[in-house]
C-alpha cells in the first residue's frame, strides 16, 4: 500500500462521519470511567493498572478528537495518522476494561464491575 500524496485531501463529509464515530466512542469511554470511579466501594492497589490504562487511552482519544476538529485534518496524511492513533487509544481503553474485568472475575479488587 502506497503512502498518500502529502497534498491529497479527504472529503469533509467522510471526516465528519469519522469525527462523529470518534465522539460517540469517546463518550462511551468517559461514561464507563465515570460510572466506575463513582462506585462507592473502596479502592485497592489492584485497581491502579486498569485505571492507568483507561486514563491514558481516553487521553489519546481526546487528542485524536481535537486533531479531527482541526482544519488541517482534511489532509489525508493527518487524517490517516489520527485514525491510527484513535485505534491505538481504543485498544488501550479496551485493555484497561479487560484488566478490570479479570480483576473482578478473580475477586482481586474491591471495585466491582459485575455487581
Amino acid at each position: 500500500m502506497s503512502e498518500p500524496d502529502p497534498d491529497e485531501k479527504i472529503d469533509a463529509t467522510f471526516r465528519n462521519g469519522s469525527l462523529t464515530a470518534a465522539g460517540i466512542i469517546l463518550g462511551f469511554s468517559l461514561n464507563f470511567i465515570s460510572v466506575w470511579v463513582s462506585n462507592p466501594n473502596d479502592w485497592s492497589r489492584i485497581d491502579i493498572p486498569p485505571m492507568l490504562f483507561l486514563t491514558v487511552g481516553i487521553a489519546v482519544q481526546v487528542k485524536v478528537f481535537a486533531d479531527l476538529l482541526a482544519r488541517d485534518s482534511l489532509f489525508a496524511t493527518k487524517y490517516d495518522r489520527s485514525r491510527r492513533l484513535f485505534l491505538i487509544g481504543l485498544g488501550i481503553v479496551a485493555t484497561g476494561i479487560g484488566i478490570a474485568l479479570i480483576n473482578d472475575i478473580l475477586g482481586l479488587g474491591r471495585m466491582r464491575m459485575l455487581g
